[in-house]
């Protein structure tokens, strides 16, 4: 079977998504700042840090998601072009 150059970047296309996704959900995981106890800030605040840092971590985990969903498109298209559906 010769590799032609649409595999080869197919096969490129797939490996980065898989990396991205890797790197993204574990970005997700990772804990944001915490605060001090030397900080004075009003319950405002800490609620306005809060809410970001959710905020954040969800939208990360959505980001992880549909990156690794990417992935997935990618390879079923690369399996199609190689088994011919």
């Amino acid at each position: 079977m010769p590799v032609t150059l649409t595999t080869l970047l197919d096969l490129g296309a797939l490996f980065s998504a898989l990396a991205a996704a890797l790197y993204w959900w574990r970005a997700s995981r990772v804990s944001l700042r915490r605060l001090s106890k030397a900080e004075q800030f009003d319950h405002h605040d800490f609620n306005r840090l809060i809410v970001s840092f959710n905020r954040a971590q969800i939208l990360s985990g959505r980001a992880a998601l549909a990156t690794a969903l990417s992935a997935l498109f990618i390879a079923a298209r690369l399996l199609s072009s190689l088994f011919g559906f």
